[in-house]
């Protein structure tokens, strides 16, 4: 009997828009057994990716209301369902293992998860590889693009935090699995940035802490310092930033390994060198998370195929020699990280409730 609900779940999450494919030997059972109960396993496939009310989901799945309540309460504080909350009242929904489940778990990191979520991650990340629009952008750093005039507001990360009424800062779940496996970094782990629902949910389950624009922008600072990779939602209104090494990064460190890195990401810009102001440090080299940079006979040439648009190289050039270059033809982001989910969602054929499963 658990062995079916766990298989009815993974059919259910893998119909949500990042996927959770199967495997040959069943890593993902495993990973949702580690998570979910039987019973919360059981609810969650009854529940729909849409924020609804404990009223409207008793009603549809026929469960007293009260004790419906203390589930979902208790399996959104374990990060298996998201909350959002609506003139005060709590509005339940399932949600997607990455981005999502996955990053819910920043608190609940034992070995044991760490292990089976890295043997089950390049299942994960082929399946979301095979869409068109991604979840989340790489922007440069701020001192890449301040006196850009070119640059739009979207693109400008200061920007985008100062729009936002409720930040909070979380731990980079990537860092403290690494850690947790004995791989640790060197990089800043207090660096996750949520806003609005994301910044609420967080807060209200003890996985973040609430900061001001102030500290936001000296975290963003620290993460350029630390030479991290910043990738917030892509949308214009953002609903996280996350700073981001190549190392621990669940993304990154997959996406350097390709050929052509810029091809697995959505970065709307590539850095460009000016060979008249080089003068060959090659202190970019040594910044440059991807190894996009190269030098053959005192000319420094920039990849492009490996350029992935983050700007550390323009941060560390001492003669300004580097900039960063908008890209042709490049789709502006959607409005609200919600309309890439739908958008995602919709590329994976997923957006007629028919074919997707939900409720």
């Amino acid at each position: 009997m658990n062995k079916g609900v766990y298989e009815r779940l993974r059919v259910f999450l893998d119909r949500l828009p990042s996927g959770f494919p199967s495997t040959p030997d069943g890593i993902e059972i495993r990973l949702l057994k580690k998570l979910f109960s039987p019973s919360e396993a059981e609810l969650t496939c009854r529940l729909s990716d849409d924020p609804e009310t404990v009223a409207v989901i008793s009603s549809r799945i026929g469960m007293e209301p009260s004790i419906l309540a203390d589930r979902l309460e208790s399996m959104a504080k374990k990060g298996l369902i998201f909350r959002v909350r609506r003139n005060g009242e709590p509005l339940y929904q399932a949600y997607q293992f990455m981005i999502g489940i996955y990053e819910f778990q920043v608190m609940a990191l034992d070995r044991e998860f760490c292990e089976l979520f890295e043997a089950y991650l390049p299942y994960v990340a082929l399946s979301i590889s095979t869409v068109k629009t991604s979840q989340m952008r790489i922007l440069p750093v701020e001192s890449a693009v301040e006196t850009a005039a070119e640059v739009g507001t979207y693109d400008r990360i200061r920007e985008l935090v100062s729009k936002q009424e409720l930040v909070c800062v979380a731990p980079c779940i990537c860092k403290k699995e690494h850690e947790i496996l004995g791989t640790p970094c060197d990089k800043p782990v207090e660096v996750c940035l949520g806003f609005a629902d994301f910044a609420r949910f967080y807060l209200d389950n003890g996985f973040a802490r609430e900061i001001d624009h102030e500290e936001a922008f000296q975290i963003l600072d620290q993460a350029e310092a630390a030479g991290l990779v910043l990738m917030p939602t892509n949308s214009k209104e953002i609903s996280a930033v996350c700073c981001c090494c190549t190392c621990c990064c669940a993304s990154l460190k997959y996406v350097k390994m390709a050929s052509n890195p810029a091809r697995w990401v959505h970065a709307p810009y590539y850095a460009a060198v000016d060979a008249d102001l080089c003068t060959f440090c090659e202190d970019c080299m040594e910044r440059c998370p991807m190894d996009a940079l190269e030098a053959a006979d005192d000319v420094m040439t920039v990849i492009k195929k490996r350029c992935i648009g983050c700007g550390l190289c323009v941060s560390a050039c001492p003669t300004e020699a580097l900039k960063m270059i908008p890209k042709p033809d490049m789709p502006i982001p959607p409005d609200r990280y919600s309309d890439t989910i739908k958008q995602i969602s919709a590329e994976r054929g997923l957006d007629d409730p028919a074919k997707k499963g939900i409720r």
